[in-house]
């Protein structure tokens, strides 16, 4: 890519950060090209379509949040790993609001542009559980599918301006949940662990 293509584009996604961070993922994308100053033909020959948009400006962050994981995975107890990068995650999510709902639909949409790194997140965190599970730390009746739809659960509380407040109390309740000695429900790991990634 010439240069000069490459600072138009990534200008594009220094204002499509800020649009959806403001206005969240539905912003338009006239608005966007409008922000940029450049015509709608021209954010649309960048980016075609608003996954692909979304893709290449959260690439980056998938990218670090699967390091994360790779890292935690030998690095310090397993259900701190765990904890410290679900925390991240959910915080993340958070950012952009409404991605989260976009990020679950194209799990299972293998035409999506974010489908391959939000399958590759996913299995990040299914990892970090799956070692936390073996050392006895976390409930063996979840699975990375159901990690990640906590995520996206707890992202949703996060974009809800009236459930804002207690993000972080909601949070500790969830990660106390699946850690199973800090959970008092009794439930921990008594039913049959299922096997999706």
């Amino acid at each position: 890519m010439r240069a000069d293509a490459r600072k138009n584009r990534d200008h594009l996604l220094a204002v499509a950060g800020t649009a959806i961070t403001e206005q969240g993922v539905e912003v338009s994308l006239r608005d966007i090209a409008r922000r940029a100053d450049v015509g709608l033909a021209t954010l649309l020959r960048h980016f075609p379509t608003r996954e692909a948009l979304l893709d290449a400006l959260l690439r980056t962050s998938f990218d670090e949040l699967t390091a994360k994981a790779g890292a935690l995975e030998t690095a310090g107890s397993p259900d701190d790993a765990l904890v410290s990068w679900l925390r991240d995650c959910v915080a993340w999510t958070t950012e952009y609001r409404g991605a989260v709902v976009l990020m679950a639909a194209a799990i299972e949409d293998t035409g999506s542009a974010l489908h391959t790194s939000c399958v590759t997140l996913r299995a990040a965190g299914a990892r970090l559980l799956t070692r936390a599970q073996a050392a006895g730390t976390a409930r063996t009746d979840m699975d990375g599918a159901d990690l990640f739809a906590l995520v996206a659960a707890l992202a949703w509380i996060g974009d809800q301006h009236s459930l804002a407040s207690r993000a972080d109390h909601l949070f500790d309740i969830v990660a106390s949940a699946i850690l199973t000695g800090a959970t008092s429900s009794g439930t921990a790991g008594e039913r049959r662990p299922r096997t999706r990634g």
